[in-house]
């Protein structure tokens, strides 16, 4: 009797360890060859307040080929919708830095966002360049920001967002502003390397320029903008590309939110 009572408690513990393994390899719906996503990493201000060595000192604590996939500028209805639905064939989840003014005029694609699975960011609310203006007047657009995206995705607007990362329009930050910044628990995101697709090319051209700046980097924090028709054209090939080369989807969240992976 004790020896099968621990037989079956050693059964059961090793379906307990099993069972988030399976359930993070749950396949893609409708598609078994998915890209997916790896894993979830959560960021605090409190431990990586600035991430992305473009910019920073630092970076997110990542493997080898282990990318975190962001979007600036958006929601805009003629492009985020396919970046979206590439995403989500892939089952891929991102983090989207979204423009209060963008926010503002399309409530329900950044709805979709935060319903897709993604993480709600901020971008300030016009694009304005912070380190040409007064420290008041760049707070008061990064306040706008995180009010205007929150009230369209929650129905609320607060100047304490509810997910706390912040990228500066530009890269265009000031030590006063990002130690304003830190002191109120906000990730500012850089970027380990980008798409460049803020330059017109063709889907093709794209492709080719972030696939050879993925290899070169290995890893790490990748910039696109979901407003630019031909980085939603490439998207899919992209997803497909990398899949294909073994790299692997990181998406972050703030610290205490794994749960926002659905």
């Amino acid at each position: 009797m004790i020896r099968n009572l621990a037989t079956l408690s050693a059964l059961l513990l090793l379906l307990l360890l099993l069972f988030p393994l399976a359930a993070a390899a749950a396949p893609c719906p409708g598609n078994p060859q998915a890209l997916g996503t790896e894993r979830v990493l959560e960021v605090s201000a409190a431990t990586t307040p600035r991430v992305g060595r473009k910019h920073f000192p630092a970076t997110l604590p990542l493997g080898p080929k282990e990318i975190v996939l962001t979007f600036d500028d958006g929601p805009w209805p003629e492009t985020t919708p396919a970046v979206l639905d590439a995403l989500a064939k892939e089952c891929v989840r991102a983090s989207f830095f979204m423009l209060g003014m963008h926010a503002e005029k399309h409530p329900e694609l950044a709805r979709r966002i935060l319903a897709d699975g993604h993480t709600v960011a901020h971008h300030t609310y016009s694009h304005k360049i912070l380190n040409r203006i007064s420290i008041a007047a760049a707070e008061e657009e990064i306040n706008q920001g995180f009010a205007e995206d929150d009230y369209a995705v929650y129905g609320q607007r607060r100047t304490a967002p509810a997910t706390p990362f912040f990228r500066f329009p530009g890269f265009a930050s000031s030590p006063a502003l990002l130690d304003r910044l830190a002191q109120r628990g906000i990730v500012v995101f850089g970027a380990d390397f980008w798409a460049s697709d803020w330059d017109p090319m063709s889907p093709s051209q794209q492709f080719n320029l972030v696939m050879s700046r993925v290899e070169q980097f290995n890893r790490g924090i990748l910039l696109f903008h979901d407003t630019k028709a031909q980085t939603a054209a490439m998207l899919p090939d992209f997803l497909r590309e990398l899949k294909r080369r073994g790299y692997k989807i990181v998406h972050v969240v703030p610290a205490g939110a794994r749960g926002l992976l659905r």
